[in-house]
């Protein structure tokens, strides 16, 4: 029986910018319900690749071959609409049928568009880029084509999506950052590295393991050039004599040995510490804050102090006043009524979802030592501004670019880098993972869980706030703001557990008591849930302790074979353990004491 070809067959792809080689000869193929999810590091073309397969841009040799009358969706990075156009309207391809004008306003509804008549452009950046997501999804192609379809989306919006698309028989290609999204919905992973291409049959967990075992293989090959070349190089100090006719071949492989030899491996090992940064302890009071946009609340009455070197995340819907909450803390916005009271030490560093404007003729290094010519890490250590943008995977030729030659994702991490460069005590950023590749997001990551100030994060990426924060405000609209001790999949299983307690008290009671459901919370403690309180606080905090020193032991590089081997089987399940006790306690922390 014949092989049925594929959606998809790309045949040693080249593509190059001037004398900039963005890939070569790469080759791989989509077969029908593959999911594949696209990893590269900004500016090394995974737009241009993705640009070069629907026929948007050139390729420079090689073949894109598509199964024939395959229906194929694309979703840009950037699309353009027509401004005067509606939104029903900009969902081009439902043709006037009732069923598929339905399924559109369904699609647009998940995705929080609600005026369907409304000009889209008057719609903003993030929601014309929910309204192209529609589109394809309203069409529902063979293959899905998809240029960062997470951007823009709230963290309920890319859950609905997620499922989406786990559903049915659906084939993708995607590029995205966000890591949950890849692990959830992705059975393969292709990454482009170094102009070439590696494929991994597997979610984004199986990729890290098995990219982790090709870093090695490669870090040990480096290792076997080093020490030929050092051989090598004492041959050729040693024996000039030796280099006629018949040593030629020995000369030529010498010269190979050097260039494997000096090939640096990216995977970061320094950890960046600022420990010089000092912060008081008076951060920043916000005292019965009030603020509306018209009829919509924002905040009402709000009141919340910060405490020193906390790590939080904001989290809400679009348009609940995430935004707006950090541009009153920074003065660009006032409130109607209270005030922020900020301590005199704090220095804060501001990370806006605008975004920064450059001079686009000036130089990436310029832009970098304009604001300090290095960054001082405390204990008589300094960082140029060459290695600072060096540590965040600016390469040194890429520093000497010009920053119009800059990729999108690459001016937001120069942006990212001239806020850092600043040395603020205080970091606030909002939305500081939009087109950050997923390698300078563990490059940031690493430097603020290291960072011995406070930070104040908006993102959508579950997975980096899980990483970084410790305590999120959940805005939920209207003004109510829900504080919660712990990161965003704690909260989520917090809140989906509330959900099932009150659907299962709501579905004993009668239905004439309903209307008293909210007095449930007011429930108080048993004695012995007091004691458990106070035992599991206790727990808590040892299991914390020993977390902490695990980590550190196995970061030593100190340890034995057989202790490394005991300490990491230990780590996942202290952290089970730590999870479990964590949602036990929050949820006695419900009940009066």
């Amino acid at each position: 029986m014949a092989k049925e070809r594929p959606y998809l067959d790309i045949q040693n792809l080249t593509k190059r910018f001037g004398a900039r080689l963005l890939f070569e000869n790469i080759s791989f193929s989509i077969a029908e319900n593959q999911k594949i999810g696209l990893i590269a590091k900004n500016g090394t073309g995974k737009s241009t690749l993705m640009s070069m397969i629907t026929g948007k841009e050139g390729i420079d040799s090689g073949n894109i071959i598509f199964r024939n009358d395959l229906n194929v969706g694309y979703l840009e990075q950037s699309p353009k609409f027509d401004s005067d156009e509606t939104v029903l309207d900009a969902c081009f391809n439902h043709h006037g049928d009732p069923a598929k004008i339905l399924k559109a306003k369904q699609i647009l509804t998940q995705l929080k568009i609600s005026d369907m008549q409304q000009p889209m452009g008057e719609l903003s950046g993030g929601q014309q880029k929910r309204v192209a997501l529609a589109n394809v999804l309203i069409t529902e192609p063979d293959l899905f084509l998809l240029d960062e379809p997470t951007n823009h989306l709230d963290l309920d919006m890319i859950v609905w999506l997620e499922d989406f698309f786990k559903r049915g028989n659906k084939t993708l290609l995607m590029v995205t950052h966000d890591r949950y999204f890849l692990d959830r919905v992705c059975n393969s992973i292709i990454e482009l590295d170094d102009h070439q291409l590696y494929t991994y049959r597997g979610n984004y967990s199986y990729y890290l393991e098995k990219r982790q075992e090709r870093m090695d293989q490669t870090q040990a090959e480096i290792q076997h050039a080093k020490n030929l070349y050092r051989k090598e190089l004492e041959w050729m100090r040693r024996m000039p004599q030796a280099r006629g006719h018949k040593a030629r071949y020995r000369e030529e492989a010498f010269y190979d040995l050097q260039r494997n030899a000096r090939k640096r491996i990216e995977d970061r090992q320094m950890r960046l510490k600022a420990t010089h940064v000092y912060i008081g302890s008076k951060i920043f009071e916000c005292q019965y804050v009030s603020k509306r946009w018209g009829d919509k609340v924002i905040l009402e009455n709000f009141y919340y102090n910060f405490s020193r070197f906390e790590k939080m995340g904001i989290v809400g819907d679009n348009g609940t006043g995430k935004s707006t909450f950090i541009k009153m803390l920074m003065g660009l916005v006032p409130p109607d009524s209270g005030n922020f009271d900020i301590g005199s030490t704090v220095r804060f560093g501001y990370f806006a979802q605008e975004g920064m404007k450059f001079d686009d003729q000036q130089k990436v290094i310029d832009v970098i030592s304009d604001i300090a010519d290095d960054i001082d890490l405390g204990g008589g250590r300094h960082m140029t501004a060459t290695q600072f943008l060096e540590y965040f995977l600016f390469t040194p030729q890429e520093q000497y670019d010009y920053v119009c030659k800059l990729s999108g994702g690459q001016r937001r991490k120069l942006y990212l880098c001239s806020v850092l460069m600043k040395n603020p005590n205080f970091l606030v950023l909002d939305e500081p993972t939009n087109d950050l590749d997923i390698q300078t997001l563990q490059v940031l990551e690493e430097y603020l869980q290291d960072f011995p100030g406070c930070v104040i994060i908006v993102s959508h990426d579950r997975y980096f706030m899980d990483k970084v924060v410790d305590h999120l405000l959940v805005f939920n609209g209207n003004g109510m703001i829900k504080d919660f001790p712990g990161n965003y999949t704690q909260y989520r299983e917090w809140s989906k557990l509330q959900s099932e307690k009150k659907e299962e008290s709501e579905s004993k009671e009668p239905a004439k008591s309903k209307v008293i459901y909210h007095h449930v919370d007011n429930k108080k403690m048993t004695y012995k849930e007091q004691r458990e309180f106070e035992k599991l606080s206790e727990d808590i905090k040892a299991l914390e302790t020993e977390q902490k020193q695990l980590e550190t032991d196995l970061c030593s590089g100190t340890l034995s074979v057989k202790d490394l081997t005991e300490k990491s089987k230990r780590l996942p399940g202290l952290k089970q353990e730590l999870d479990d006790k964590s949602m036990r306690w929050l949820e006695l922390s419900e009940l009066k004491a």
